[in-house]
């Protein structure tokens, strides 16, 4: 998927679409892990242990 970044005030934002939204179980709320290896830009959803256990599929 390409995508670009979007303008918001003087920063610029990633629009992340509903389908992955849905698909890794993040909303707004979810606080989210930013880290780099030098050339990628790594994105992940912070789990802590209670939203493991509600995210957990039977």
């Amino acid at each position: 998927m390409i995508m670009k970044l979007t303008k918001h005030g003087n920063r610029l934002a990633l629009v992340i679409d509903r389908g992955v939204l849905d698909l890794l179980e993040i909303d707004a709320e979810t606080p989210l892990n930013i880290k780099t290896d030098g050339k990628c830009l790594i994105v992940t959803p912070e789990r802590d242990a209670a939203r493991r256990r509600s995210s957990a599929r039977p």
